[in-house]
């Protein structure tokens, strides 16, 4: 996805003259570097100082840039959290915040570098718009949407290929889900990467169980689409929440603030369950948090029979 992200941010340098782009040395793994191969004189590479970086991506905002910054997760949302809120938030200014190697996806690149907590922090500060796409295409369409969009976004990438879930024909919109599957046993509701999971797991529970899955996909985890979730929760009566992220603070927890003021829906909540993960690949960390296409059948199965 970041390798997709990094050839479509060029494409938008041609036709954008306002985009500038900020980078906090790892061009190379945030994909930055085709727009300063492209672009030198609207390419700005702060080094390791990522608070700094946001400072002077509010300044250009200023003066009427528009800034996309870049670099991990966890350093985005947690070593620049002070200036994000007071320096992009507070004044609630143009800067497109786009972010890789979220959730588990650095696996082996110790504990330190998964970011886990990032959507909880990032959805808590007012003026923020906060996105996770599921593959390269709805990739660009939020992208597009964030570049037109007036305020800050944070735009969350995994480090890891992508399954393809959308057409060419997909129109994402900010604050919208898209309906994956239809089904009235259970609603099933994913953000990012997950949502190609969330496709296997219907199509399982449906041919192994008969069990019908309506999958929610919520690339907009802020705004989120209040009325396709109270919609599933009266149809539906069983919701749960599947994500790459503390099932504190996240997807699961937006969800669960939208249902519980008309209590028509039990929600189970499926991610990190509140613990720092060991170092190993994703498909390891992914297994030990019950997270693999039979592990999430496991637990939906078990959630909709109790």
């Amino acid at each position: 996805m970041r390798h997709e992200y990094g050839k479509f941010l060029v494409e938008l340098g041609k036709r954008c003259q306002q985009l500038v782009v900020l980078e906090a040395d790892l061009k190379e793994s945030t994909q930055s570097v085709q727009f300063q191969e492209s672009f030198p004189a609207r390419y700005f590479e702060m080094g390791v100082a990522e608070q700094n970086m946001v400072g002077i991506a509010a300044g250009m905002a200023l003066e009427g840039k528009i800034p996309f910054v870049h670099s991990f997760a966890c350093f985005i949302s947690m070593r620049s959290c002070e200036q994000v809120r007071t320096s992009v938030a507070y004044p609630n200014l143009n800067v497109k915040f786009v972010v890789t190697h979220a959730g588990i996806s650095t696996g082996t690149a110790v504990t330190t570098h998964h970011a886990i907590e990032d959507i909880a922090i990032m959805r808590s500060i007012p003026n923020i718009t906060v996105l996770a796409p599921a593959d390269a295409q709805e990739m660009r369409q939020a992208v597009i949407a964030a570049l037109r969009y007036k305020g800050p976004c944070y735009i969350r990438l995994s480090a890891i290929d992508a399954e393809d879930v959308f057409s060419k024909e997909y129109k994402f919109k900010i604050g919208k889900a898209a309906l994956l599957h239809k089904g009235s046993d259970v609603t099933l509701v994913t953000t990012g990467t997950f949502a190609s999971e969330g496709m296997s797991v219907a199509r399982i529970l449906l041919d192994r169980y008969k069990i019908r899955v309506r999958l929610l996909h919520m690339a907009s985890i802020k705004p989120i689409d209040t009325e396709a979730l109270l919609r599933a929760a009266e149809e539906t009566r069983k919701i749960i929440t599947l994500e790459e992220h503390n099932i504190i603070g996240g997807l699961g927890s937006a969800v669960c603030e939208v249902v519980s003021g008309i209590g028509a829906a039990k929600v189970k909540r499926l991610g990190i369950n509140d613990h720092f993960c060991d170092v190993g690949s994703m498909h390891c960390l992914l297994e030990g948090e019950g997270l693999t296409t039979e592990g999430i059948v496991e637990q939906v199965y078990k959630f909709i029979k109790k």
